[in-house]
């Protein structure tokens, strides 16, 4: 048994709008012709529209050859050694001018959003919790037409893939392959709720480390090169929790179950609200610090150079004075 379409009516109609499209499609005129057209009839001078399209006065009289073969119409006539259009020329030219202005429009419409837009970066939990999120209401105050998109990673490395713009790493600098700016100088500093300087045990000199929990950021070795550089003895260094994130460490000092070798850039939001206090001067500087980073290549994309100039004027603004005893 055959199978008959039913509606021959409409797939008759559907082939007839096809082939016309098809047909128009193939009568368009090459746009390199069509562009050569719009200068020479804009400027009325082919000298004019060579020098805007970057090209030589024969080039532009080759493509208007071409345009008026293929549409076998004359478009130009020249007159007491003026350039005029036909009829048909300046006809032809009203309808098309306003297309090309809305293809400039549209094409300064997409790169201006390619310039601005939208940035993607990737960094630590911590650094974002703690640093980079209170102040992106700023960021977007003052360049709204950029979207901020936070990738947190716990591992920095290879973070800045291909979805990514830029990234916050925390080392010493020394990455291949990318621009690196350093934001902060870091500072290690001891820090506990204010409830650990009162009570049964308080802490009021460092000795007094001995009779308290000390909480571990990742590893212990920030707090024995603390004891060491304080010049402590008798304190077991190897006791006490170890957490892989920096605000976890801060959220179990605040809560008074030990005391913290804060990353001064995270602590500070805590101290400055009075959750956590520093109990002595003694800091240790750390020889990492956090780096805004990027590609080489992304060094001067407009977005980019946007949040690299605000980030560093507010790292600028805020960078914490800590003496060093």
């Amino acid at each position: 048994m055959l199978w008959r379409w039913k509606d021959s009516d409409t797939l008759e109609s559907s082939i007839n709008i096809y082939n016309v499209k098809f047909r128009m499609a193939r009568r368009l005129p090459p746009l390199n012709s069509l562009k050569a057209f719009e200068a020479a009839a804009r400027n009325l001078s082919f000298t004019k529209a060579a020098e805007e399209l970057f090209v030589t006065q024969a080039a532009i009289s080759h493509q208007i050859k071409l345009l008026e073969e293929h549409l076998s119409i004359k478009l130009f006539m020249r007159r007491n050694r003026s350039l005029l259009l036909t009829e048909e020329g300046q006809s032809y030219y009203l309808d098309i001018k306003d297309i090309f202005a809305h293809l400039y429009e549209a094409t300064e419409k997409l790169l201006s959003r390619g310039a601005k837009g939208s940035i993607s970066i990737a960094l630590t939990p911590s650094f974002a919790i703690q640093w980079l999120v209170p102040r992106l209401s700023e960021f977007s105050t003052l360049h709204p037409d950029i979207d901020v998109r936070i990738k947190a990673q716990d591992h920095e490395d290879n973070s800045l893939t291909d979805d990514v713009d830029v990234a916050i790493y925390y080392g010493l600098g020394h990455w291949q392959g990318v621009h690196a700016d350093k934001l902060h100088t870091e500072y290690l500093t001891p820090v506990c709720s204010p409830l650990l300087l009162a009570g049964d045990n308080p802490i009021r000199q460092a000795e007094d480390l001995i009779n308290h929990t000390l909480l571990h950021d990742t590893s212990r070795k920030n707090w024995k090169e603390w004891i060491k550089s304080a010049g402590i003895k008798d304190i077991n260094v190897n006791q006490g929790p170890i957490f892989s994130h920096s605000s976890m460490v801060l959220q179990a000092a605040i809560h008074g179950q030990g005391v913290a070798l804060g990353h001064s850039v995270l602590a500070k939001p805590d101290i400055e609200s009075g959750r956590l206090v520093m109990p002595f001067n003694q800091v240790l500087v750390s020889k990492n610090a956090y780096y805004l980073v990027c590609r080489e290549a992304q060094f001067e994309t407009p977005k980019i150079v946007t949040f690299r100039n605000w980030l560093l004027k507010a790292v600028k603004q805020e960078q914490e004075d800590i003496p060093l005893d």
